[in-house]
């Protein structure tokens, strides 16, 4: 493989390299956004305004995090020292994996693809990039930009179906990232992955809140990229006593975002292909009452953004992950029915709430368990550079973002940098065993019980 000969060479551990390779990523986005506004158009009808603020300008986030920490990050850690290593030195080294796969996602196809590049750049690896076939335009214009401005020993892109996937993996990747369509695949050569598979994000919707701002993020958050995202919230509970307000206040919303027909609207985009907007029809269709919205066009591949109300759990709209615009609210009587709902199913993503009662943001936080967590607001936990992104339980494993991503790309190898002098203490583990030595590396360990443990006498 060429990136694993150019791994080998030893050019990616240099920060110069890693630096310039970065520059390179923020200029060829800068260089080529309307070609990717273009791309994204055709693939997803998606709006400029999307396009720009959430993909190209949070990979320019992630890339500009890296260039200005990476000195800092490749630094090694130093280790606190006892009272047996005084003279020696306890390092922790990041190193480079080697070569990595990362496989992007039709929803998000610029931000999943480049998004862990940056990581990947950053802690010295090669990689090879296989966009999702679904976005064929965006894949198009990556097979033919990254080669263009990074450098091409060290860096590919792949166009491959998803039936090519398998095989590919079978290559022996150093790591997989987003790897959920060849996760079995990667196990069989024991090829770690980093995992985001999504999951029912819930959102609970408190009787102590400013409903008209709640409404206006919730809505915001479902139906961006027509509702075709792995952190938007999937479906809310609301308490009882602000239902009718809530659907009130997200039909406004949706008039106000869209107006009065959002198939005309040019900040409305479309379903990525028939396959989806199929599905997610036939789970609409089968669930609740429709409150606002419900229009399917096949041909234009257009679902209008929905609110269904009268959902309950066994409905197939709570049953499946959904990427259309489709949100169902349902109702419960108390914060402890909704913590308990929550719990109930597998651990998600996210997971949201609304309230302006700090005790109760604080225990839907302590109370249940999700990859995140953001109170008052949606999404954004997910996309800060300082914080770590990625899912638990059956929403994912592993975690990206700044710092994390860097770590994620790295092995953290222990070092113990040590010299030949006291020899006279350390003789005391060779054999022959004797009782008397025991004794001695047993008084030693109970004197360093209170700081870092066992035996430091060796």
């Amino acid at each position: 493989c060429q990136a694993k000969a150019a791994f080998q060479t030893g050019c990616t551990t240099k920060e110069s390299f890693r630096l310039a390779q970065l520059e390179a990523l923020v200029r060829m986005l800068g260089e080529h956004e309307c070609d990717f506004v273009d791309a994204l158009g055709r693939d997803l009808h998606k709006p400029r305004f999307e396009t720009v603020v959430s993909e190209l300008l949070l990979v320019k986030n992630e890339a500009l995090h890296a260039i200005n920490s990476l000195k800092k990050w490749m630094q090694p850690q130093r280790v606190e020292r006892n009272l047996s290593t005084t003279l020696d030195d306890c390092l922790v080294v990041s190193e480079p994996l080697g070569v990595v796969l990362i496989m992007g996602t039709w929803c998000s196809p610029v931000l999943f693809c480049l998004g862990p590049l940056v990581g990947a750049i950053a802690a010295g690896n090669c990689a090879v990039i296989s966009p999702s076939e679904h976005t064929s335009h965006t894949a198009e214009l990556l097979h033919r930009l990254v080669p263009s401005y990074l450098d091409s020993e060290c860096f590919h892109v792949i166009l491959a179906g998803t039936n090519d996937l398998a095989d590919i993996v079978e290559l022996k990747f150093d790591h997989v990232f987003f790897g959920s369509r060849v996760a079995q695949a990667a196990a069989r050569t024991f090829t770690p992955v980093t995992l985001i598979l999504g999951g029912k994000n819930p959102c609970y919707v408190d009787q102590q809140c400013d409903i008209t701002a709640t409404a206006q993020r919730i809505a915001w958050a479902r139906f961006h990229n027509a509702g075709q995202s792995v952190v938007a919230p999937d479906y809310v509970l609301c308490h009882v006593d602000v239902k009718t307000r809530l659907v009130r206040a997200l039909k406004c919303c949706l008039m106000q975002f869209y107006g009065s027909d959002p198939r005309e609207s040019r900040s409305f985009g479309r379903m990525v292909n028939l396959e989806i907007i199929n599905r997610t029809r036939d789970m609409l269709w089968r669930s609740g009452k429709v409150a606002v919205g419900g229009q399917v066009i096949e041909a234009e591949k257009y679902i209008a953004p929905t609110i269904l109300t009268e959902v309950v759990e066994t409905d197939p709209i709570m049953q499946h992950d959904v990427f259309g615009p489709v949100l169902p609210v349902l109702t419960v009587n108390t914060l402890d029915e909704a913590i308990t709902f929550i719990n109930k199913q597998e651990k998600p993503l996210c997971v949201y709430a609304y309230s302006s009662n700090s005790k109760v943001i604080s225990r839907l936080m302590s109370e249940t368990s999700s990859g995140s967590f953001c109170s008052n607001d949606s999404v954004l936990q997910s996309v800060m550079v300082g914080l770590p992104f990625g899912g638990v339980g059956a929403s994912g494993m592993g975690s990206y973002h700044g710092r994390y991503s860097f770590d994620a790309f790295s092995h953290r190898k222990s070092c113990l940098l040590r010299g030949t002098r006291f020899e006279c203490v350390t003789y005391l583990r060779y054999p022959p065993y004797e009782d008397r030595n025991l004794s001695l590396m047993t008084w030693a360990s109970t004197l360093s019980q209170k700081s870092q443990g066992w035996c430091q006498i060796l």
